[in-house]
């Protein structure tokens, strides 16, 4: 099912998740708004939204973009956001159940880390030794998520590159 709804194509398939539940007890600090990823859209890449709940904060963005694919209700279990992080390159996330999900699979996956993050992301690592394909974007005191996110836009360019040659 998944198969079909993602193309195979020449861009880099990256899979967003931007927020996770709000009854977290870090969620204020670790979770952020579609509009932070919105710089990201100016890549050339094709965007798959892993969020199955929206907020409703972030509806009328998300629905106002083209650039991101969204299946919402299509998502109803874990196995169906797992098939779809199978179809994708790399998931960009914030500390969510899918950052866990994609590293399971082994999936290359880039975490954004609040600066009052959990403690299973320890201090002053770039890696995780709990998932061999994650990579940590860490959030310093004075940053904004945007600071974050221009830090995986450089990476993204540099990955494109590569990808090129």
């Amino acid at each position: 099912k998944w198969e079909l709804k993602v193309p195979k194509n020449e861009s880099l398939r990256l899979g967003l998740a931007w927020s996770g539940s709000n009854a977290h007890k870090n969620d204020v600090n670790r979770s952020t708004s579609f509009s932070s990823f919105k710089p990201l859209l100016n890549l050339d890449c094709t965007f798959y939204s892993l969020q199955d709940k929206v907020r409703e904060c972030d509806e009328a963005c998300l629905s106002g973009s083209e650039r991101v694919v969204h299946f919402g209700d299509e998502l109803e279990c874990f196995a169906d956001t797992a098939a779809l992080i199978e179809q994708l390159d790399l998931i960009i996330s914030v500390d969510t159940a899918v950052v866990h999900l994609a590293g399971a699979l082994n999936k290359e996956v880039w975490v954004l880390i609040p600066f009052n993050s959990d403690w299973r992301w320890l201090l002053d690592r770039t890696d995780s030794p709990w998932y061999p394909s994650m990579r940590l974007f860490r959030q310093r005191k004075e940053e904004t998520w945007n600071d974050v996110i221009m830090k995986v836009y450089s990476e993204l360019e540099k990955l494109k590159l590569k990808k090129i040659f």
